[in-house]
Protein backbone atom coordinates (compact mmCIF):
# COMPACT_ATOMS: atom_id res chain seq x y z
CA UNK A 1 0.00 0.00 0.00
CA UNK A 2 1.21 3.47 -0.88
CA UNK A 3 -0.06 7.01 -0.80
CA UNK A 4 -0.20 7.96 -4.48
CA UNK A 5 -0.33 11.55 -5.74
CA UNK A 6 -1.38 12.01 -9.34
CA UNK A 7 -0.10 15.05 -11.22
CA UNK A 8 2.74 15.05 -8.72
CA UNK A 9 4.93 17.46 -10.68
CA UNK A 10 2.15 20.04 -10.98
CA UNK A 11 1.66 23.16 -8.88
CA UNK A 12 -0.62 21.47 -6.34
CA UNK A 13 0.66 17.90 -6.52
CA UNK A 14 4.27 18.75 -5.70
CA UNK A 15 3.15 20.64 -2.59
CA UNK A 16 1.10 17.64 -1.44
CA UNK A 17 4.18 15.43 -1.86
CA UNK A 18 6.17 17.92 0.24
CA UNK A 19 3.52 17.75 2.97
CA UNK A 20 3.49 13.95 2.91
CA UNK A 21 7.27 13.66 3.13
CA UNK A 22 7.18 15.80 6.25
CA UNK A 23 5.08 13.18 8.05
CA UNK A 24 5.51 9.74 6.44
CA UNK A 25 8.53 7.80 5.12
CA UNK A 26 9.33 8.43 1.47
CA UNK A 27 9.02 4.69 0.80
CA UNK A 28 5.28 5.01 1.44
CA UNK A 29 4.78 7.77 -1.15
CA UNK A 30 4.34 7.26 -4.89
CA UNK A 31 4.04 9.88 -7.62
CA UNK A 32 2.01 9.25 -10.76
CA UNK A 33 3.61 11.29 -13.55
CA UNK A 34 3.58 11.47 -17.35
CA UNK A 35 7.31 12.18 -17.63
CA UNK A 36 9.85 10.64 -15.26
CA UNK A 37 12.46 13.17 -16.40
CA UNK A 38 10.43 15.95 -14.81
CA UNK A 39 10.18 13.96 -11.59
CA UNK A 40 13.84 13.15 -10.97
CA UNK A 41 13.83 15.39 -7.92
CA UNK A 42 11.08 13.28 -6.37
CA UNK A 43 12.92 10.06 -7.10
CA UNK A 44 16.03 11.49 -5.46
CA UNK A 45 13.96 12.05 -2.32
CA UNK A 46 12.97 8.38 -2.25
CA UNK A 47 9.52 8.71 -3.82
CA UNK A 48 8.42 5.85 -6.07
CA UNK A 49 7.66 7.01 -9.61
CA UNK A 50 4.78 5.48 -11.53
CA UNK A 51 4.00 6.39 -15.13
CA UNK A 52 0.49 7.24 -16.21
CA UNK A 53 -1.25 9.63 -18.59
CA UNK A 54 -4.89 10.66 -18.21
CA UNK A 55 -5.17 10.82 -22.01
CA UNK A 56 -3.87 7.27 -22.49
CA UNK A 57 -5.97 4.87 -20.41
CA UNK A 58 -3.70 1.93 -21.26
CA UNK A 59 -0.85 3.62 -19.34
CA UNK A 60 -2.95 3.57 -16.18
CA UNK A 61 -2.97 -0.22 -15.98
CA UNK A 62 -0.87 -0.97 -12.93
CA UNK A 63 -0.62 2.68 -11.92
CA UNK A 64 -2.52 1.87 -8.73
CA UNK A 65 -2.27 -1.13 -6.41
CA UNK A 66 -4.70 -2.79 -3.99
CA UNK A 67 -5.07 -0.74 -0.81
CA UNK A 68 -3.47 2.43 -2.19
CA UNK A 69 -4.69 5.79 -0.97
CA UNK A 70 -4.81 8.06 -3.99
CA UNK A 71 -4.96 11.82 -4.34
CA UNK A 72 -6.65 12.30 -7.69
CA UNK A 73 -5.69 15.81 -8.82
CA UNK A 74 -8.13 16.93 -11.49
CA UNK A 75 -6.86 17.59 -14.99
CA UNK A 76 -6.46 21.16 -16.19
CA UNK A 77 -7.85 20.85 -19.72
CA UNK A 78 -11.42 22.08 -19.39
CA UNK A 79 -13.72 20.21 -21.75
CA UNK A 80 -11.49 17.13 -21.90
CA UNK A 81 -11.54 16.23 -18.26
CA UNK A 82 -14.54 13.90 -18.12
CA UNK A 83 -13.01 11.16 -20.35
CA UNK A 84 -9.62 11.73 -18.70
CA UNK A 85 -11.10 11.42 -15.24
CA UNK A 86 -13.18 8.41 -16.22
CA UNK A 87 -9.98 6.58 -17.16
CA UNK A 88 -8.42 7.29 -13.78
CA UNK A 89 -11.54 6.18 -11.91
CA UNK A 90 -11.74 2.94 -13.87
CA UNK A 91 -8.06 2.20 -13.15
CA UNK A 92 -8.54 2.92 -9.45
CA UNK A 93 -11.59 0.67 -9.31
CA UNK A 94 -9.82 -2.16 -11.12
CA UNK A 95 -6.88 -1.93 -8.74
CA UNK A 96 -9.01 -1.99 -5.61
CA UNK A 97 -7.71 1.22 -4.05
CA UNK A 98 -8.69 1.95 -0.47
CA UNK A 99 -9.38 5.65 -1.06
CA UNK A 100 -9.70 7.98 -4.03
CA UNK A 101 -9.55 11.60 -2.84
CA UNK A 102 -10.65 13.85 -5.69
CA UNK A 103 -9.88 17.57 -5.95
CA UNK A 104 -13.14 19.07 -7.18
CA UNK A 105 -14.67 22.51 -6.78
CA UNK A 106 -16.36 24.38 -3.94
CA UNK A 107 -20.06 23.57 -3.89
CA UNK A 108 -19.79 20.17 -5.53
CA UNK A 109 -23.13 19.24 -7.15
CA UNK A 110 -24.56 22.67 -6.31
CA UNK A 111 -21.82 24.60 -8.13
CA UNK A 112 -23.65 26.15 -11.09
CA UNK A 113 -20.86 27.85 -13.05
CA UNK A 114 -19.19 26.56 -16.20
CA UNK A 115 -15.86 25.61 -14.62
CA UNK A 116 -17.70 23.27 -12.25
CA UNK A 117 -19.39 21.14 -14.92
CA UNK A 118 -16.52 18.66 -15.31
CA UNK A 119 -16.18 18.37 -11.53
CA UNK A 120 -19.88 17.65 -11.07
CA UNK A 121 -19.67 14.94 -13.73
CA UNK A 122 -16.54 13.45 -12.14
CA UNK A 123 -18.09 13.26 -8.69
CA UNK A 124 -21.04 11.40 -10.21
CA UNK A 125 -18.68 8.96 -11.98
CA UNK A 126 -16.87 8.30 -8.71
CA UNK A 127 -20.12 7.70 -6.85
CA UNK A 128 -21.37 5.36 -9.56
CA UNK A 129 -18.08 3.43 -9.55
CA UNK A 130 -18.38 2.44 -5.92
CA UNK A 131 -14.72 3.29 -5.26
CA UNK A 132 -14.12 4.39 -1.63
CA UNK A 133 -13.77 8.14 -1.99
CA UNK A 134 -13.28 11.52 -0.39
CA UNK A 135 -14.33 14.72 -2.14
CA UNK A 136 -11.95 17.65 -1.63
CA UNK A 137 -13.96 20.54 -3.02
CA UNK A 138 -11.34 23.24 -3.42
CA UNK A 139 -12.26 26.89 -3.64
CA UNK A 140 -10.45 29.49 -5.71
CA UNK A 141 -6.66 29.74 -5.35
CA UNK A 142 -5.06 32.91 -3.98
CA UNK A 143 -2.38 32.49 -6.66
CA UNK A 144 -5.03 33.09 -9.33
CA UNK A 145 -4.66 36.73 -8.28
CA UNK A 146 -1.22 37.10 -6.74
CA UNK A 147 0.49 34.98 -9.39
CA UNK A 148 0.16 37.65 -12.08
CA UNK A 149 0.73 41.00 -10.44
CA UNK A 150 2.67 42.53 -13.35
CA UNK A 151 -0.27 43.98 -15.30
CA UNK A 152 -2.00 45.10 -12.10
CA UNK A 153 1.01 47.05 -10.91
CA UNK A 154 1.72 48.39 -14.39
CA UNK A 155 -1.77 49.78 -14.89
CA UNK A 156 -2.62 50.48 -11.26
CA UNK A 157 -5.87 48.55 -11.33
CA UNK A 158 -7.46 45.18 -10.74
CA UNK A 159 -10.05 44.50 -13.42
CA UNK A 160 -12.98 42.14 -13.20
CA UNK A 161 -16.72 41.73 -13.41
CA UNK A 162 -17.39 40.28 -9.95
CA UNK A 163 -19.07 43.36 -8.50
CA UNK A 164 -19.08 43.35 -4.71
CA UNK A 165 -18.93 39.56 -4.59
CA UNK A 166 -16.62 38.02 -2.04
CA UNK A 167 -14.10 35.19 -2.51
CA UNK A 168 -12.83 32.89 0.25
CA UNK A 169 -9.53 32.00 -1.39
CA UNK A 170 -6.71 29.91 0.02
CA UNK A 171 -3.20 29.17 -1.18
CA UNK A 172 -2.16 25.98 -2.91
CA UNK A 173 -0.07 25.21 0.15
CA UNK A 174 -3.21 25.44 2.30
CA UNK A 175 -5.09 23.02 0.07
CA UNK A 176 -2.06 20.72 -0.02
CA UNK A 177 -1.94 20.56 3.77
CA UNK A 178 -5.61 19.59 3.90
CA UNK A 179 -5.15 16.92 1.23
CA UNK A 180 -2.16 15.40 3.02
CA UNK A 181 -4.16 15.23 6.24
CA UNK A 182 -6.95 13.35 4.48
CA UNK A 183 -4.50 10.91 2.88
CA UNK A 184 -2.70 10.12 6.13
CA UNK A 185 -5.61 10.29 8.56
CA UNK A 186 -8.59 8.08 9.32
CA UNK A 187 -12.32 8.56 9.02
CA UNK A 188 -12.34 10.53 5.77
CA UNK A 189 -13.72 7.92 3.37
CA UNK A 190 -17.24 8.83 2.27
CA UNK A 191 -16.82 12.46 3.32
CA UNK A 192 -17.05 15.63 1.25
CA UNK A 193 -15.14 18.69 2.42
CA UNK A 194 -15.87 22.25 1.31
CA UNK A 195 -12.39 23.75 1.33
CA UNK A 196 -11.87 27.51 1.32
CA UNK A 197 -10.09 30.29 3.15
CA UNK A 198 -11.18 31.48 6.56
CA UNK A 199 -12.03 34.99 5.33
CA UNK A 200 -13.80 36.11 2.16
CA UNK A 201 -12.88 39.40 0.51
CA UNK A 202 -13.91 41.42 -2.52
CA UNK A 203 -11.72 42.48 -5.43
CA UNK A 204 -11.98 46.06 -4.18
CA UNK A 205 -10.53 44.90 -0.84
CA UNK A 206 -7.79 43.04 -2.70
CA UNK A 207 -6.91 46.24 -4.55
CA UNK A 208 -6.87 48.12 -1.24
CA UNK A 209 -4.43 45.58 0.24
CA UNK A 210 -2.16 45.99 -2.78
CA UNK A 211 -2.32 49.75 -2.28
CA UNK A 212 -1.42 49.43 1.39
CA UNK A 213 1.59 47.23 0.74
CA UNK A 214 2.95 49.01 -2.33
CA UNK A 215 2.28 52.57 -1.21
CA UNK A 216 0.61 53.17 -4.57
CA UNK A 217 -3.01 53.72 -5.47
CA UNK A 218 -4.39 50.48 -6.87
CA UNK A 219 -8.07 50.54 -7.77
CA UNK A 220 -10.66 47.96 -8.69
CA UNK A 221 -12.24 48.59 -12.09
CA UNK A 222 -15.62 46.92 -12.52
CA UNK A 223 -16.26 45.93 -16.12
CA UNK A 224 -19.25 44.52 -17.92
CA UNK A 225 -18.83 40.84 -18.72
CA UNK A 226 -18.39 41.72 -22.38
CA UNK A 227 -15.67 44.27 -21.64
CA UNK A 228 -13.98 41.87 -19.23
CA UNK A 229 -13.91 39.19 -21.94
CA UNK A 230 -12.38 41.67 -24.38
CA UNK A 231 -9.64 42.60 -21.90
CA UNK A 232 -8.73 38.97 -21.23
CA UNK A 233 -8.65 38.04 -24.91
CA UNK A 234 -6.63 41.16 -25.63
CA UNK A 235 -4.13 40.03 -23.00
CA UNK A 236 -3.59 36.80 -24.94
CA UNK A 237 -5.94 34.32 -23.29
CA UNK A 238 -7.75 31.90 -25.61
CA UNK A 239 -11.37 33.02 -25.86
CA UNK A 240 -12.91 29.79 -24.50
CA UNK A 241 -10.76 30.03 -21.36
CA UNK A 242 -11.42 33.76 -21.06
CA UNK A 243 -15.15 33.05 -21.13
CA UNK A 244 -14.74 30.59 -18.28
CA UNK A 245 -12.96 33.23 -16.17
CA UNK A 246 -15.68 35.79 -16.87
CA UNK A 247 -18.25 33.21 -15.84
CA UNK A 248 -16.30 32.60 -12.61
CA UNK A 249 -16.57 36.32 -11.86
CA UNK A 250 -20.31 36.03 -12.36
CA UNK A 251 -20.31 33.16 -9.86
CA UNK A 252 -18.32 35.32 -7.44
CA UNK A 253 -20.84 38.13 -7.84
CA UNK A 254 -23.54 35.64 -6.81
CA UNK A 255 -21.63 34.45 -3.73
CA UNK A 256 -20.81 31.02 -5.09
CA UNK A 257 -17.14 31.13 -3.99
CA UNK A 258 -17.61 32.94 -0.70
CA UNK A 259 -18.32 29.98 1.56
CA UNK A 260 -16.21 29.70 4.73
CA UNK A 261 -17.05 26.30 6.18
CA UNK A 262 -13.82 26.04 8.18
CA UNK A 263 -13.15 22.56 6.77
CA UNK A 264 -9.78 23.55 5.34
CA UNK A 265 -8.41 24.98 8.59
CA UNK A 266 -9.69 21.98 10.57
CA UNK A 267 -8.02 19.51 8.23
CA UNK A 268 -4.78 21.46 7.89
CA UNK A 269 -4.61 22.06 11.63
CA UNK A 270 -3.96 25.77 11.16
CA UNK A 271 -5.70 28.88 9.82
CA UNK A 272 -5.63 29.50 6.09
CA UNK A 273 -2.98 31.92 4.84
CA UNK A 274 -4.18 35.53 5.21
CA UNK A 275 -4.47 37.60 2.05
CA UNK A 276 -1.97 40.13 3.41
CA UNK A 277 0.65 37.40 3.78
CA UNK A 278 0.08 36.13 0.25
CA UNK A 279 0.33 39.62 -1.20
CA UNK A 280 3.54 40.27 0.73
CA UNK A 281 5.06 37.02 -0.50
CA UNK A 282 4.12 37.77 -4.11
CA UNK A 283 5.54 41.28 -3.96
CA UNK A 284 8.76 39.98 -2.42
CA UNK A 285 9.43 37.77 -5.44
CA UNK A 286 9.14 40.63 -7.94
Amino acid sequence: MAIVVTGATGALGRLVVDELLATVPAAQVAALVRDKEKATGLAERGVELRLGDYDRPETLDGAFRPGDRVLFVSGNEVGRRVPQHSAVIEAAKAAGVAQLAYTGVLGGPDADFDLAADHRATERLILDSGVPHTFLRNGWYTENYTGNLGPVLEHGTVVGSAGDGRIAVATRADYAAAAAAVLTGEGHVGKAYELSGDTAWSLAEYAAELSRQTGRTITYTELTPEAHLSVLVGAGLPEPFARILVDVDDAISRGRLAGTSGDLARLAGRPSTPLADSVAAALATR
